[in-house]
């Protein structure tokens, strides 16, 4: 992966959330403040137009940038939770100017690391990490199987991590405020991690 891939990744992701912003806001008008889709949409689209005028190599200090910006660009809690991620990443790569498949894994869990360290959240509670850690466990898992089938495992893992929130009752944010009743109802920033692994899926097959 160099920043070029990063790039192209960047593009799907972009246009999944775009895609996606009604189905989004729809979700999050459930149990939230309805602008989940709106943030999602302009902050991947933020990002993907500092990248295709990104001119540095330093895949740390690419990630760095990328998590100034959407936090900027996605005034959300998500938005926020993901510059965590991002931010996670970039430490995890700076120095990198090419990494492998088992360096982004790496990278991955490092976000995931900090969103839970910032954020004060776990796996269980209703939220994006339900999506993202069954994806990076799958693509963990599946690495010797070579990027197409890895990511494609983990698309279809993040899926699955974001139906089993339906089951979950929410602790966080706004939705907490549901109790009870946020049982039954997806959660919207599972969708967001889940659309993108699949996005990621969708780019690597399409290379």
């Amino acid at each position: 992966m160099t920043v070029s891939d990063v790039c192209e990744a960047m593009k799907y992701i972009s246009e999944t959330m775009t895609r996606e912003k009604d189905h989004l806001i729809e979700l999050d008008q459930q149990n939230g403040d309805g602008d989940l889709g709106i943030s999602m949409s302009e902050g991947y689209r933020s990002v993907l137009e500092l990248l295709l005028l990104n001119t540095e190599t330093d895949l740390g200090l690419v990630f760095m940038n990328m998590a100034m910006n959407f936090n900027e660009a996605a005034p959300s809690s998500l938005g926020t939770i993901t510059s965590f991620g991002m931010m996670g990443m970039a430490k995890k790569l700076k120095g990198k100017s090419e990494a492998s498949l088992a360096d982004l894994v790496d990278a991955f869990y490092a976000g995931i690391e900090n969103i839970q360290k910032k954020a004060g959240s776990k796996a269980g509670e209703k939220t994006i990490l339900d999506s993202l850690i069954p994806g990076i466990d799958a693509l963990k898992a599946s690495v010797q199987e070579g990027p197409s089938i890895a990511f494609a495992k983990a698309a279809e893992a993040a899926l699955e991590g974001s139906e089993s929130t339906r089951n979950m009752r929410s602790v966080h944010g706004r939705a907490a405020y549901y109790g009870d009743k946020s049982i039954g109802i997806i959660d919207g920033g599972s969708v967001v991690g889940s659309l993108i692994f699949k996005s990621l899926a969708d780019c690597v097959q399409r290379v």
